[in-house]
């Protein structure tokens, strides 16, 4: 027979995705259609990919158990805009925000606002954590509707109508305010504050939004100034902070952990069989990296590291993923008491570098005909005990929820999560709820962080990485 004609490769970007994630992707020896076998016949390759008009559609077809188990991984469109998002640097309105049906009877829906970013347009226009909206674009906010905010993601312009909360009804208070995208470098270290309580215990108390490698010398200068004070407790607020980088975790954990010895494993990667010689660890550090807003290494600092800690209170949500929850699973590791206050956490315990289209997959010698990129999951992250089992999240042992009615400003004592882990730390049941007692018996629909891509992110940087 002769020779068949060859086919020709209808679109480069699928033969990158799909080397990639052979390469790559942690699940790849589940996935039959990313076996080493696929690409033999380079005919049958072709067809294979050809069949894929959309590499974002292929690259979702090899995902394993898409949507279950792999609930995580995603496709770039533009590495430059991603690159830039974990810097901390974003295109952005500044706040974010939850969505909540009024009352198990009503189909009104409101809009509240959890934390606003400094110097931001939403700071501009004033608003504040605990701002109630129900009018969005124009649209009234109800059970059918209030899919609208979901221009709040791609559009460059929005308007907001405000209101108040009477008696457990939602009224229009007149307020309303058009918010324009510009660029906004958020500053995770949101608030910090040293409560001294009744019986005269100095607490630290941390809202820490987001594990971003450009801010360590923010965090550890918080650290600094809780070591100066002489702090005896922590409470650390990660409720908004759904992960970000692998090391700024360590270095996180570094300045809570008293006791390391040199041979302290904080976590332990581990990758698929190809790449089983990457697999590393991470320990607890006594100095870090500075890396400025570019993302450039431009020194080095000392640790802060508190030294009396023997328990730490963690404020956690929802919303509580990845490098947050790995603070969790690194330090109970080390078997220090973490004490949890709120409610079940995400439960994500894998993490992903980002794979470029070039030989080695990294950003050296990348193909200049497109900005495609891909960020799989490459990796599952295990303590010093080899645990690793919290796919369902951490449940807290205090369970306490964040109502619309009685959110407070950060570092009020009233604010019903720090209330909670005060009065714990004084000896005190927290108290319970009573949600009928609450003017708005509010049902949580979802949050900003839920439907933006790159907020639930555990990442390593590039020069971590083998």
């Amino acid at each position: 027979d002769p020779d068949p004609q060859p086919i020709a490769l209808d679109n480069e970007i699928n033969d990158f995705v799909w080397s990639g994630l052979n390469s790559e992707y942690y699940w790849q020896a589940d996935v039959p259609n990313l076996a080493d076998t696929k690409n033999d016949v380079q005919n049958d390759y072709y067809t294979y990919l050809n069949s894929y008009n959309n590499p974002e559609d292929l690259f979702e077809s090899l995902l394993f158990d898409y949507g279950h188990t792999d609930r995580f991984s995603w496709f770039i469109d533009d590495y430059d805009e991603q690159n830039a998002s974990f810097r901390g640097v974003t295109d952005s309105f500044g706040f974010e925000f939850g969505l909540a049906r009024v009352s198990s009877t009503s189909n009104d829906v409101i809009g509240y606002v959890t934390y606003v970013v400094p110097n931001s347009p939403a700071a501009d226009a004033n608003m504040k954590r605990g701002d109630v909206f129900n009018v969005f674009n124009g649209t009234t906010l109800t059970l059918d509707n209030y899919r609208v905010v979901n221009a709040y993601y791609t559009d460059n312009t929005i308007s907001l109508g405000f209101a108040t909360i009477q008696n457990g009804n939602v009224v229009s208070n007149n307020k309303n305010e058009t918010l324009n995208v510009r660029e906004v470098i958020e500053n995770p270290v949101h608030y910090y504050d040293i409560i001294t309580n009744g019986s005269g215990t100095k607490i630290g108390y941390l809202v820490y939004n987001g594990f971003k490698y450009t801010f360590h010398q923010e965090l550890n200068d918080v650290f600094g100034d809780f070591k100066n004070q002489g702090i005896q407790e922590l409470v650390l607020d990660l409720r908004y902070n759904g992960g970000g980088s692998v090391l700024t975790s360590a270095y996180l954990a570094s300045m809570i952990y008293a006791t390391p010895s040199s041979s302290s494993v904080f976590g332990k990667l581990i990758y698929n069989s190809k790449h089983s010689s990457d697999n590393s660890y991470y320990p607890f550090f006594n100095d870090g990296n500075i890396y400025n807003i570019d993302g450039f290494k431009t020194g080095e600092f000392l640790i802060n590291r508190l030294n009396t800690l023997t328990k730490l209170y963690v404020i956690v949500s929802g919303d509580t993923a990845s490098a947050s929850e790995m603070i969790i699973n690194g330090l109970r590791g080390q078997n220090l008491d973490v004490v949890l206050i709120g409610e079940t956490t995400y439960g994500k315990n894998v993490g992903s570098y980002t794979v470029y289209d070039s030989p080695d997959f990294s950003s050296n010698n990348v193909n200049p005909n497109h900005t495609n990129a891909m960020q799989p999951i490459t990796f599952q992250i295990f303590n010093a005990k080899d645990q690793s089992d919290y796919t369902q999240g951490f449940t807290p042992q205090h369970e306490v929820i964040e109502y619309v009615s009685e959110m407070k400003q950060f570092g009020d004592l009233q604010e019903p999560l720090l209330k909670a882990a005060l009065d714990v730390i004084s000896g005190q049941t927290p108290r319970i709820q009573d949600t009928k007692s609450l003017k708005l018996e509010t049902e949580l629909l979802t949050t900003s962080f839920a439907k933006r891509q790159f907020s639930k992110e555990m990442y390593q940087l590039e020069d971590e990485i083998r």
